[in-house]
């Protein structure tokens, strides 16, 4: 198993950010076409990706203002990464008047590290837009614009 991480800067607060991972309303503004999210210990995390792909998972870790962890995988048939099967945490560490947004996915096959860097650059990207107060339309594939 592997893991990968990418960093972000964003022209926002940690405070600015955080809702942006706990807040269904939020979250799909740079995630999802839909999102349920209870954030606490257990508390469930599940976000319909591109309005065709469900991740499954339940939040490990929640620090307000600072970081989330939660469990993550794909809830779809014959998958090689099925629910709840990685990990993923969010850490907002504070960067002058910005934040830095530092993901660390853990548990992919090896093989699936290239298409969830390019997945989570793409997502990271939007959340800087949204986060600093733009907008990036919704979640749907490339092929659907």
């Amino acid at each position: 198993m592997a893991e990968l991480m990418r960093e972000v800067v964003v022209d926002a607060s940690p405070a600015t950010i955080f809702p942006f991972l706990t807040d269904p309303a939020q979250h799909v503004r740079w995630m999802g076409t839909e999102a349920e999210l209870d954030p606490r210990v257990g508390g469930v995390y599940r976000v319909l990706a591109q309005g065709k792909h469900p991740g499954v998972g339940e939040f490990v870790e929640v620090v307000p203002d600072r970081k989330v962890v939660f469990t993550f995988g794909w809830d779809e048939p014959d998958h090689p990464i099925p629910p709840r099967s990685t990990e993923v945490e969010i850490t907002l560490i504070p960067d002058g008047d910005k934040t830095r947004v530092r993901l660390v996915h853990r548990g992919l096959p090896d093989d699936a590290i290239s298409d969830h860097t390019q997945g989570w650059d793409h997502y990271l990207d939007r959340l800087s837009v949204v986060a600093a107060g733009g907008s990036v339309g919704p979640d749907v594939p490339a092929e659907a614009v």
